[in-house]
Parts: C-alpha cells; structure tokens; sequence
C-alpha cells in the first residue's frame, strides 16, 4: 500500500502543472485562432505540406481530444487532407508542452524526450506521404458529424459557440476559461485513472513478471504499446507515468509508449472511426503499429547502444 501511494501520488502531482498549462494554451488557441488564419498559411508543396502538418503544433499545442474537430473543420475549409491526418497524429507530440513535460520527466535520460520528438516526426512525415501517394478522395465520413450525434461546431465539449468571438475581450476571455475547464477535467479523469492502474502494477505485479517482459526487446515494445492504448493518458502527462517504468524497460520499449499512446488510444479511435471512413482509420493505425514498433527497436540500437 505504501508503494501503490508514493507511484499514484507522484504521477499526479509531477503532471499537475503540465496538464494546466497544456488545457490553458489549448484554450487560448481555440479562442483567439481561427480556422482560416491556419487555412491562408497551409502550403500546397506536398513535402512542405506534410511537414507543415507534422510542425503545426509547435503554433497549436492541442490536446489530441480536440484534434479531431479542430482538422475536420479545416479539411472542409479547404485544406488538403492528408496535411491536416497528419497534424492529428503529430500535434499531441511535437509540441512545446509535451517537450517539456518529457524533459522534466526523464532529467536522468533527456536523450528519451529528443528522440521522443523525432521518432514522431519520421512516423508522421512517412505516414504523410504514404497519405498523399494513395489517399484519393476525402478520408471524411459523410453526413456523420460526431460520436454522440452532435453538430459538427460542438464536438465532445471543446468547440464553443463563434457568437461569443463577437461579445468583445470579456466573452473571449470567458470562452477561454470555459475551455480550459471542461478540458481539464476530461483530461484529468484520465490521467487518475492511468496513475491508478500504473501504481498498481508496479505495487502488486511480481517485479520479475515485467523485467522478463522487458527484457525481451520486441516484446516489450508492444506490451507499452499496448499499455499505451489502454490507458488513454495525455501527451502533457503521459511522461511521468512512462518514467515510473524506467529501469524496468528499456529506452526503446518507453519510446514505443510515448509516441504510439498520444497517436492511437481508446478515446482518440472511437473519435476517429466516427469521423473518417474506416478503411482510412483501420489503413493509418495499422502503419502507424508496424513503424512505430520497427522504428522504437532501431532507435534504441542506434541512439541508446554506443
């Protein structure tokens, strides 16, 4: 009991200030930048699109919950699709929130967050191309708006009604608040429950049961894949539940956990299958398993084994 309270305890007071700077940007973002600003910036160049997409946010440090809404919106303004597929998959990564939160979390490794970042933006950025070679037509579900059947302008709480833009400085700062609230607490009830089943495990699992796991490369590698996905934790966040498995895993099999879960999790694919067709969805989380699988193994040969 001592050990399962020191593990929950410190998860969620390390990403505490991580998760409330993380909601209040993305609040501010949905606020005060609009669609068409992003929309007039967007380069037609398939390479520099796809590295747009990959890049974006940097600008717009999104949580991934309102991802999905945010580029439905753009690819029906116009924006090429395969740009705005792409920015869902690397906006919960390669940002500056996430960054720092994975730094914070590994000061005893910073190599992990570098290749944090990296490793998502060679998956994104061939995940990109592979999208504008052999995606023909929109990825959108057509006349399909959201998984609970609402309006497209009000997606799961996180777009918010434009005639407050118009009611001046106090209806936006107000807009802003309402935001970063609802966010907050949609993401925080995750990430308890990520830190609760995390403290867990390591408190109650035979410590042997995972270093034999984690001593077999390949498959630990899916194994916090597969963590990854179950736990549904934010990108602001997710780092210090991954460094509580430091020692135990290797860098790469922690690599396979940072950059799968913020790209593919419970939430975000019931949000995807409600949105774009599925052929599209099953395609891009299939590529997206094998890469980042194949990909977490050799960086941790090359970057981690001198």
């Amino acid at each position: 009991m001592h050990d399962f309270q020191h593990i929950f305890i410190s998860i969620i007071v390390e990403a505490f200030p991580f998760i409330l700077l993380g909601v209040l940007i993305s609040a501010l973002l949905q606020v005060f930048v609009s669609d068409s600003m992003i929309d007039r910036i967007t380069p037609r160049n398939p390479i520099a699109g796809v590295l747009f997409g990959s890049l974006l946010g940097l600008l717009l440090p999104l949580c991934e919950c309102g991802m999905i809404p945010v580029v439905r919106r753009l690819i029906r303004k116009g924006m090429p699709p395969y740009i705005g597929m792409v920015f869902i998959f690397a906006g919960p990564i390669i940002n500056p929130v996430v960054f720092t939160s994975t730094y914070s979390a590994f000061q005893s490794e910073p190599l992990i967050a570098y290749s944090r970042m990296g490793l998502a933006l060679v998956v994104c950025f061939l995940l990109g191309l592979l999208m504008y070679r052999f995606m023909k037509r929109s990825p959108l579900k057509l006349g399909i708006h959201s998984l609970s059947g609402r309006s497209s302008e009000s997606d799961y709480g996180h777009n918010y009604n434009h005639g407050s833009m118009n009611d001046g400085i106090r209806g936006r700062i107000q807009a802003t608040f309402n935001h970063a609230s609802d966010e907050f607490f949609d993401i925080g009830k995750y990430l308890i429950i990520g830190a609760f089943i995390t403290a867990l495990v390591q408190s109650v699992v035979n410590q042997d049961v995972l270093l034999s796991i984690g001593g077999q490369p390949g498959i630990a590698n899916l194994f916090m894949m597969g963590a990854a996905f179950a736990l549904s934790l934010c990108s602001t966040s997710d780092a210090f539940v991954a460094s509580s498995f430091h020692g135990i895993f290797g860098p790469g099999a922690l690599l396979a956990f940072l950059v799968f879960g913020p790209m593919v999790d419970v939430k975000s694919l019931l949000m995807l299958f409600s949105t774009f067709r599925s052929k599209v969805v099953i395609g891009i989380v299939l590529f997206l398993v094998v890469s980042v699988w194949a990909l977490s193994i050799l960086t941790e040969k090359v970057l981690f084994h001198f």
